[in-house]
């Protein structure tokens, strides 16, 4: 039986492919999305021990996965490789470096997949455990609601203040540079 689920989200079957064929056979289950809302679904059903994500996704991009693993607390514990083609595009939208997730540039080769993988699973370990806020006892489904709403908006703001973060870096070596 396989000692690790993965769950690979890209819209190439060729990838899809390429990475099952590449993990060392006996040891990994490998379930299949083509899609970011096939993805999500089946993270949220299977809770794999790693996650393989393509940025760009149709129907729900890769960065609005990446977003609602992040908003959940038992989804963010799970290791987590990004794979693009054009890292600027990752980087654009999460701050370098990646401190809880690995990336990984197409096209990759399997060495290069492995020790993605294993970063990605170091990474995680190293991961604080998330605050999960209390659920009183007489709450309703609205409250779950409202509190995973408010997750949303958090990890979205999130991102938000790492992208400033990132345009004022950038900035301020510009702004060096003009200095010298």
């Amino acid at each position: 039986m396989a000692s690790h689920k993965v769950i690979v989200i890209d819209d190439s079957a060729v990838i899809r492919n390429m990475v099952r064929d590449m993990l060392p056979k006996g040891n990994f289950e490998v379930l299949e999305a083509k899609d970011g809302l096939q993805g999500i679904n089946l993270i949220r059903q299977e809770r794999p021990t790693l996650i393989m994500l393509d940025f760009l996704l149709p129907r729900m991009s890769g960065w609005e996965v990446y977003q609602q693993i992040q908003s959940s607390a038992e989804l963010q514990s799970i290791p987590l490789v990004l794979m693009s083609g054009r890292k600027e595009e990752v980087a654009e939208k999460l701050q370098e470096p990646f401190e809880y997730f690995e990336f990984v540039q197409k096209p990759f080769d399997q060495k290069g997949l492995i020790d993605a993988i294993k970063a990605a699973m170091t990474k995680a370990k190293r991961r604080p455990a998330a605050i999960v806020p209390p659920t009183p006892a007489a709450s309703g489904s609205g409250d779950a609601a409202e509190i995973e709403a408010l997750n949303q908006k958090i990890a979205k703001m999130q991102a938000e203040i790492d992208g400033l973060k990132k345009q004022m870096a950038q900035l301020l070596t510009f702004v060096k540079q003009k200095l010298k």
